[in-house]
């Protein structure tokens, strides 16, 4: 009788304060992480039925060197900002005499970093694990796995959810289509995934959805898509059908996605989406600048204002998030605070603020090298931590250095002071009509009586963020009482953002004073309490408006 195969999916931890990990938040909610590795339970999904798979997910469990050792074959990958750990990863299994496949966008996007793998499964598995398990089957000890062509969704397997500890996470994603009809050159997508958006069917995501309900999961789900809106006919088929689903069962789960910003052009689109109990939104903003948004070939930005926008899908009670970018080549030193101040008077209080990164294989990044501006090795990591922001611009920008990483810290500074952050939560309650339907986490009542406690307390009765606090929620409640708890839970994002800004701050100034220094001596390392002591233009809100006044102080 053949042996059966036990393969081991190891996810790689998120650096702690990465924008995207929120774990202190998440601790508060009785969860460790925001979600579960979705591209490695697609893989099992992929992976034979006779095969016994396990996944340890090291961003809510710790390392169990037991479970490599039990492994025939452990798999693992992911992103760039998961670099450092997917190599720690390949070196453990070869300290413990294991094979190990790698697959994922990094190794995909520059496959030599990982050649210490044996197996690199690269491009989109339902192309690539066929012809692995072939090979594997036949003893093969190593290879390389390239898809000669983007896969059709309608293949792609219900991932495994079953090897979920649910509990474990704020919420589940789910993936209803990959690729993004836009030319962003600063974007690795279109190059991954293709400018041709391709969907799984509504059936597909039905059983998904089901599969999930059946597992007893309620709550937060996902569309974990690269550009929910890219293939918007198939979107506005699927909703209706996942809306009678979803009121059959009385609403288990509510939404969020990523998506363009045109996706305030629609309002069928946004109707169906409000009906679904969709409750955030990430936006690509980049910046308001419409001048750089056209040289970066982000011109659907620049077809409407973007406060206007924003407001539009406030009306439809669904929160916005938003990624800006410091360092395009030709901004001024007046980018920055028209960032903050687009934020601002949008009510868009999480912000993913970046510095502009050349990521291997996207149009920037070979512009760069033919114009001689790109770093050597700008893509490999090299110190204890990765956070592209923190890690600092990896080419020579147009203007100097020290004056771009000067901008963006100001800029975090001003977004995520308690004053700063709690303003634009502020403005967002008051704009946000929502008429929510699913009614709490699948843990119930009690668990949320729980969260709201210890929000309190960390947030209510710490220096620092005390008077902000109270100040916001006391407003909130006079004049939106309806979005208390919304507020409440942006609010709670607080706990790690803070921190995240906090570290990426420290980062910034520090490479800020070694600039100073190889410049002109130590007499300039006073540059970070520069930044200590610098103000946050006041925002002045009258009680009854929506629209803020900012007074802007010059860099």
């Amino acid at each position: 009788m053949t042996p059966v195969t036990k393969c081991l999916l190891i996810a790689p931890e998120f650096f702690a304060y990465s924008f995207w990990s929120v774990r202190e938040t998440a601790e508060i909610m009785g969860a460790r992480h925001t979600c579960p590795p979705l591209g490695l339970i697609t893989i099992a999904a992929l992976l034979p039925r006779e095969w016994e798979v396990r996944l340890l997910d090291l961003n809510v469990q710790e390392m169990e060197d037991s479970l490599v050792d039990w492994a025939d074959i452990v798999m693992t990958g992911g992103m760039i900002t998961q670099q450092r750990n997917i190599l720690s990863l390949i070196e453990l299994c070869r300290r413990h005499g294991k094979r190990v496949a790698v697959g994922g966008q990094d190794p995909t996007s520059q496959p030599e970093v990982y050649a210490a793998a044996d197996y690199l499964i690269l491009d989109e598995g339902e192309a690539t694990v066929p012809a692995f398990l072939d090979d594997f089957r036949r003893g093969a000890a190593q290879g390389i796995y390239r898809a000669e062509e983007t896969p059709d969704m309608t293949t792609s397997p219900a991932p495994r959810f079953d090897l979920l500890d649910l509990t474990k996470y704020i919420f589940v994603g789910i993936q209803t289509s990959r690729g993004c009809p836009f030319n962003c050159e600063f974007c690795d997508i279109i190059e991954l995934y293709g400018r041709k958006p391709r969907t799984k069917t509504p059936e597909q995501l039905l059983k998904e959805f089901e599969f999930l309900y059946r597992l007893g999961y309620r709550g937060h789900v996902d569309f974990a898509d690269d550009n929910f809106i890219g293939n918007k006919k198939n979107v506005t088929a699927l909703l209706p059908r996942l809306l009678a689903w979803s009121r059959e069962r009385g609403y288990p789960f509510y939404f969020s996605t990523q998506a363009s910003l045109n996706l305030a052009d629609d309002p069928n689109l946004l109707n169906l989406m409000e009906a679904l109990d969709f409750r955030y939104v990430f936006l690509g903003i980049e910046t308001p600048d419409k001048d750089l948004l056209l040289s970066t070939r982000k011109k659907e930005n620049t077809r409407h204002p973007i406060v206007e926008s924003v407001r539009k899908i406030y009306e439809h009670g669904i929160v916005v998030m938003a990624g800006f970018i410091v360092g395009f080549d030709g901004e001024t030193r007046k980018a920055a605070a028209s960032i903050a101040t687009c934020a601002e008077a949008a009510g868009i209080p999480m912000v993913l603020l970046g510095l502009l990164t050349a990521l291997p294989n996207t149009q920037l990044a070979r512009r760069l090298a033919r114009e001689g501006r790109l770093h050597e090795n700008y893509s490999k990591l090299t110190g204890e931590h990765f956070e592209q922001s923190a890690s600092g611009l990896n080419f020579v920008p147009l203007r100097p250095r020290e004056e771009v990483l000067e901008d963006y810290a100001l800029v975090l500074r001003r977004l995520y002071s308690p004053e700063g952050y709690f303003q634009r939560v502020l403005l967002a309650a008051r704009l946000l009509k929502r008429r929510a339907k699913q009614r709490g986490r699948m843990r119930g009542r009690p668990r949320e009586i729980v969260v709201l406690v210890s929000l309190v307390r960390k947030l209510g009765f710490t220096r620092g963020t005390a008077w902000a606090f109270w100040k916001t929620f006391v407003r909130i409640l006079a004049a939106r009482p309806r979005n208390a708890k919304a507020a409440l839970h942006i609010m709670a994002l607080y706990l790690h953002y803070a921190k995240h800004a906090d570290f990426i701050q420290k980062e910034i100034e520090r490479q800020i004073a070694e600039i100073g220094e190889s410049r002109s001596g130590p007499s300039n390392a006073d540059t970070p309490r520069r930044f200590e002591n610098a103000e946050m233009p006041p925002l002045l809100l009258a009680a009854g408006d929506t629209e803020p006044a900012y007074t802007l102080k010059p860099h």
